[in-house]
């Protein structure tokens, strides 16, 4: 039978799909007209699409298990144009209709897919210029005098297993440790830590 996948992302472990789950169960409620539904979360950046929830999601589309995804917003799928341009291709391929509840998006109209593809380059847009932003303020931040680390020697900073075995796969994959640093949100010391434990 086909399953409806609903799917909820939030970036870290000190948020929630508060905002997310309400609006993700009227869609439902509205036009899930009985379909079984099933539901796949994740707490891991948008910048990477290796994660659990994904994966499994991932897997059940290619076993044809799922008709639909739907998501609150395209950013809740990934944060790259390109990840996002190859997701709606593959959904396409696999004749998987995705609907974005807030982008108002479906990908099964010829608007939406072009919705898609300009959605997919705005939340590329976005990530990019929070980075810029994000190093402003810290070399701001520099001439200003301040600084940054120095823990408590031996305080061993808590990390997801999600986190880790992307660390290694983007390892094995030939990244540079300040990438794959940037892309789990770790700082750089703490990929040398998992790498060579």
């Amino acid at each position: 039978m086909p399953t409806i996948a609903i799917y909820e992302r939030v970036s870290s472990r000190t948020q929630d799909t508060k905002s997310q789950t309400p609006d993700l169960k009227r869609w439902i409620e509205a036009y899930g007209k009985g379909e079984a539904v099933r539901w796949y979360r994740d707490r891991f950046t948008g910048k990477t699409m290796d994660r659990k929830g994904w994966n499994q999601l991932e897997a059940d589309i290619e076993a044809g298990v799922v008709s639909k995804v739907v998501c609150w917003r395209l950013d809740r799928l990934g944060r790259t144009a390109s990840g996002l341009t190859r997701l709606f291709d593959h959904l396409n391929r696999k004749s998987v209709v995705l609907v974005s509840i807030k982008d108002g998006l479906d990908l099964s109209t010829p608007a939406g897919r072009l919705m898609a593809g300009v959605l997919a380059s705005v939340a590329q847009y976005e990530t990019e210029v929070r980075q810029e932003r994000t190093l402003a303020g810290q070399a701001v931040a520099r001439a200003n005098g301040k600084t940054w680390g120095g823990s408590k020697k031996g305080r061993r900073i808590w990390v997801e297993p999600e986190q880790v075995e992307a660390v290694k796969q983007l390892h094995q994959e030939g990244k540079k440790v300040a990438c794959i640093a940037r892309t789990v949100g770790l700082s750089r010391p703490t990929i040398y830590r998992l790498l060579g434990e």
